[in-house]
């Protein structure tokens, strides 16, 4: 067990590169067996989207070798908010109070693409995907890549966690995120209590609606508290629902992976919010 455990601290990349492989590609087959749409549909906008696999990894890879040597800094040197929670010697504690923290932290993160205008420009990239299913958990610009991944050494840093709760964290982050996207949802019922704590596909569906307020709302990473605590809550039918982002709704430049990469250098104009019916 000591030697798996060394084993995965010493190829974090790898593991969640297969973890996350694993995953897409077993709900990626169960989409296309329950879908009314044509294969050759469903094939031609998941390559979109999986291209951007190809120039996510090497930032990816690149970057997360300074987010282990922060964390490795920081146990040396016994920095980090953790080390001021009570208690936090204790497994269970130091684990759960990170999770959380770390939760919050991407919270902000996604607020932050969403509100300043010069990061909003390149999330809208995965944004733009006018049929969100499970490929579209890959669809990231290569310059959201290098944000996020600079965003989380920063979280890191200001958080103290050790390698084992990112390889805890980034194992449930990538699980949400990927469940989050697909074409599934929850019964309504369910979801209204599994929604209390989680984002589900179907709070994640309102974020991915084309138009404000609702994109603009349901930010949570893995904890749908941080949306009831902060206000940006947002519920909407999946009759009602239409994805896509209103600046960029042309079928066929977001169909094309090199446009979709240059949709952040072109110019537009977001359209303000118009009212606050959340």
């Amino acid at each position: 067990m000591a030697e798996l455990r060394s084993f995965f601290s010493r190829h974090e990349d790898l593991t969640q590169v297969l973890l996350y492989a694993g995953i897409i590609t077993s709900l990626w087959f169960a989409e296309i067996m329950v879908s009314a749409e044509s294969i050759k549909y469903k094939w031609k906008h998941s390559t979109v989207n999986a291209l951007f696999i190809f120039t996510a990894l090497p930032i990816q890879l690149l970057l997360t070798t300074f987010v282990i040597l922060i964390s490795k800094w920081d146990i040396a040197h016994h920095w980090g908010i953790i080390n001021f929670i009570p208690h936090h010697r204790n497994h269970w504690v130091y684990y759960i109070s990170l999770f959380i923290l770390l939760d919050l932290c991407e919270y902000i993160y996604h607020v932050t693409m969403h509100k300043v205008e010069a990061l909003w420009k390149f999330h809208l990239v995965h944004h733009s995907d006018l049929k969100v299913d499970v490929s579209t958990t890959t669809r990231e610009h290569p310059c959201e890549t290098a944000i996020r991944t600079g965003f989380l050494m920063l979280w890191v840093f200001i958080c103290g966690p050790a390698i084992g709760v990112l390889i805890l964290r980034q194992t449930f982050q990538s699980f949400s995120n990927i469940i989050a996207h697909t074409e599934f949802r929850l019964p309504e019922k369910v979801n209204r209590i599994v929604g209390l704590v989680f984002i589900t596909p179907n709070l994640h569906h309102v974020h991915h609606h084309y138009q404000l307020p609702y994109t603009d709302c349901n930010y949570g990473d893995v904890l749908s508290i941080w949306d009831r605590l902060f206000g940006t809550y947002g519920k909407l039918s999946k009759t009602e629902t239409v994805f896509g982002i209103d600046t960029h709704m042309n079928e066929q430049l977001n169909g094309n992976f090199a446009g979709v990469v240059k949709l952040p250098f072109q110019k537009f104009e977001r359209p303000t919010q118009q009212h606050n019916n959340y």
